[in-house]
């Protein structure tokens, strides 16, 4: 299957270049979530940068993701020879936007399951501030971690916070 616009703003980029890597993206908005989780009494007037820090990473798992009933998940953007090789601001950016996905053909359960579990935290932190974007990131969760991966564990963990 072949998609030819595919939506993929926003988001994290990696090593101070223009490369977007999804593992590490899930698993930086996972914690990201999880410091919300566990100190949110602490972060006082820090507490709004902080949600706006987990919703700017859920929202572009949420577009990586778009295509689940599909069974691609969107894993990367850019290619790391040339993205690593030249250094720019991402407005002057002229470097290859190379898109690479999982699917039935191509396996990624570990960054799969992160996006999985990044999704499902974020849905704890929204779950009383903003409950149909908390329903939103949990049922695209279940259908990541349902499509792409046999983990438990993570899914396990968030029972005890429901």
């Amino acid at each position: 299957m072949l998609f030819t616009q595919v939506d993929l703003s926003g988001g994290y980029y990696d090593a101070g270049d223009n490369i977007k890597f999804g593992f590490p993206m899930a698993f930086t908005t996972t914690m990201l979530s999880w410091s919300v989780i566990d100190f949110e009494k602490s972060m006082e007037t820090e507490l709004g940068n902080a949600l706006k820090a987990v919703r700017w990473g859920t929202d572009y798992l949420l577009k990586a993701t778009a295509k689940i009933g599909s069974g691609v998940v969107f894993v990367q953007v850019g290619d790391p020879y040339s993205d690593h090789n030249c250094w720019e601001r991402p407005e002057d950016m002229d470097t290859l936007r190379t898109v690479f996905k999982i699917d039935g053909s191509h396996p990624g359960s570990d960054v799969a399951g992160e996006t999985a579990a990044a999704l499902a935290a974020a849905s704890i932190v929204f779950r009383s501030r903003d409950p149909s974007y908390s329903t939103m990131l949990l049922n695209r969760a279940v259908a990541v971690r349902l499509r792409h991966t046999h983990l438990f564990i993570p899914f396990f963990f968030l029972l005890i916070y429901l």
